[in-house]
């Protein structure tokens, strides 16, 4: 079907709307091969044909599950896929690692499980900041000419370092959490981004479930790593509530879902900043994708954005739970400001 389409950097167009596949993975709960291949199934036939995914999902399993349907349907998807963390997000034990030898052949080995020749756009994930991103960056570039990608992007880089990285090979896209309770990467990302061309993916666009308003009991996601999360835990649960609040407010005034006016907001973000936004939210429920896909054709009034706007400063907890002090781009800007 037609739908709407967005051009990132370096000649890159992807799907207005994107599908994160990590909650391929049993991350967010368990879910069955069947349900995820449904899932992918019905994102390609709703024109949502931009496909996230990463070799640290699911130990490799999403980007499998992703390959299953790349046999048959290669031609309508754009695969992005990432490198550069190795352990476990379920045990929260990952680590970056970025060496140059590392992304020759973590590209390879995702080449594999995907069952394709060519990634359209390779991300490097996470930042090992011991490793000048020059260098990193210099390995990922050597991959086109190669033709094991077509174009490279960056998950949570500062703007300096993603200033450094494109001045080695032009980066596509950046790729980090953003969403009306996250809003950090406005301060500086995704500026330098649109100065230089470079599209955004904001992952997390619904708060990993919580902007949705389906997470109104603690017991929905006592099975999966979110229970340990700040923002879903103790007196924060509560008190982020008032965010769903909002959202439902809007929501009702458009006849849609608090999800669909989080994304509505994104869109609208990316336009006041002159730059091309496409939000990824993750879900496995084929209803859940049509839902967002919806969201594209939302248009918000200044009064409304105004609102949610004021959202972010209401949030009790960090985006970041995770131990080490360079994992977002956030905690490497402010320590650069001390």
């Amino acid at each position: 079907m037609n739908a709407p389409t967005m051009l990132l950097g370096d000649g890159l167009t992807v799907s207005r709307l994107g599908l994160g596949a990590m909650a391929l993975t049993g991350v967010y709960g368990a879910s069955t091969r069947t349900e995820n291949l449904e899932a992918l199934n019905r994102a390609l036939d709703l024109g949502v044909t931009f496909i996230d995914t990463a070799d640290i999902y699911g130990d490799g399993d999403s980007e499998r599950t992703v390959g299953e349907v790349a046999k048959t349907r290669r031609e309508e998807m754009t695969i992005a896929t990432k490198f550069g963390i190795t352990g476990s997000i379920a045990n929260k034990t990952m680590r970056a690692r970025n060496d140059p030898a590392y992304a020759r052949e973590a590209v390879d080995a995702s080449l594999t499980r995907l069952g394709i020749d060519t990634i359209d756009l390779y991300y490097l994930h996470r930042r090992e900041v011991a490793v000048p991103i020059e260098e990193t960056v210099g390995a990922m570039a050597a991959l086109v000419p190669a033709g094991k990608v077509r174009h490279l992007g960056l998950s949570e880089v500062t703007a300096d370092e993603l200033e450094a990285a494109h001045r080695v090979h032009p980066i596509a896209a950046v790729q980090s959490e953003w969403s009306v309770w996250s809003r950090d990467v406005e301060r500086a990302v995704a500026p330098t981004a649109a100065r230089l061309g470079v599209g955004f993916v904001p992952y997390s666009p619904l708060g990993r479930g919580f902007l949705t308003g389906a997470l109104s009991d603690p017991a929905f996601f006592a099975d999966d790593w979110r229970a340990g999360l700040t923002r879903f835990a103790g007196d924060a649960f509560a008190t982020n509530q008032t965010v769903v609040v909002a959202l439902t407010g809007i929501a009702r005034d458009h006849d849609a879902t608090p999800a669909q006016i989080a994304l509505a907001w994104l869109f609208a973000a990316g336009e006041r900043l002159g730059l091309p936004v496409v939000p990824i939210p993750g879900t496995r429920r084929p209803e859940h994708i049509a839902e967002n896909a919806a969201a594209t054709s939302i248009v918000l009034t200044a009064d409304e954005l105004h609102v949610l706007d004021d959202l972010s400063a209401q949030v009790a907890g960090e985006r970041s739970d995770f131990d080490d002090p360079d994992w977002t781009s956030d905690t490497r800007e402010r320590a650069a400001d001390k």
